[in-house]
């Protein structure tokens, strides 16, 4: 069940993040969720090794650091995206 709970976090948090990017983003949906993912991963990992990955209460920090996280993946995934497909264009 984890793995679902990992897809359903990614898909939200890269939805979330190509909202918060200003302009249109090229990438798909699919490399969206995994950069949410990602961005999901990365925020624990970092949460952790701060210290405030288990608090009582809502988790603010946590996610906070989960959603910049996932900003961060969008955008680069936004433009390695587009190097690699060769859409140098800005729509």
């Amino acid at each position: 069940m984890g793995w679902l709970w990992a897809i359903i976090v990614g898909f939200v948090l890269g939805l979330i993040a190509k909202a918060i990017l200003p302009g249109k983003q090229h990438l798909p949906l699919w490399l969206a969720t995994i950069c949410g993912i990602g961005g999901a991963v990365l925020g624990n990992w970092a949460a952790g090794g701060m210290g405030i990955a288990e608090t009582p209460g809502f988790d603010w920090g946590r996610h906070a650091l989960q959603l910049v996280f996932a900003v961060l993946l969008v955008f680069l995934g936004d433009r390695a995206w587009i190097a690699m497909r060769g859409n140098r264009q800005r729509a």
